[in-house]
């Protein structure tokens, strides 16, 4: 059997998905974008909780769960019910807070005290790439 260049990009693909791979975007223009978030949210060694949580060790974290910040019930009860924060559930995140709560929670009611949203999904992508480097 004879495979092209296009078949083996299409197999590779599909073997990445398969296995549960992420496609992560870029850490350095993450950090650039970023900027943005760094109103509400902090990272670092002295950061604090601020308007948001400190995002320091996101990745991999349980959602709702940093010590010291009230989050919304509705996000307490997404981690309850097993949402770990991976680079692609926070590029998710990122498109639409309380969109992704509700579809998470099926409760149309969900809401998230996150209002930001970025728009652009190579941002969101790089945003989460970014955090990833900021997790153990």
């Amino acid at each position: 059997m004879r495979f092209g260049m296009k078949s083996l990009a299409i197999f590779a693909v599909a073997a990445f998905a398969a296995n549960g791979a992420y496609a992560a975007g870029d850490a350095a223009l993450g950090q650039k974008v970023f900027k943005k978030c760094a109103a509400c949210h902090k990272v670092g060694d002295k950061a604090r909780n601020a308007v948001g949580p400190v995002l320091n060790d996101v990745i991999g974290r349980t959602a709702g769960t940093y010590e010291g910040y009230k989050y919304s019930k509705y996000l307490k009860k997404a981690g309850e019910d097993g949402l770990v924060w991976s680079e692609e559930e926070v590029v998710k995140w990122l498109e639409n807070p309380t969109k992704y709560l509700r579809a998470r929670l099926g409760d149309s009611k969900a809401r998230s005290k996150m209002s930001y949203k970025l728009k652009k999904q190579a941002d969101r992508e790089n945003v989460a790439a970014y955090l990833a480097t900021l997790s153990k």
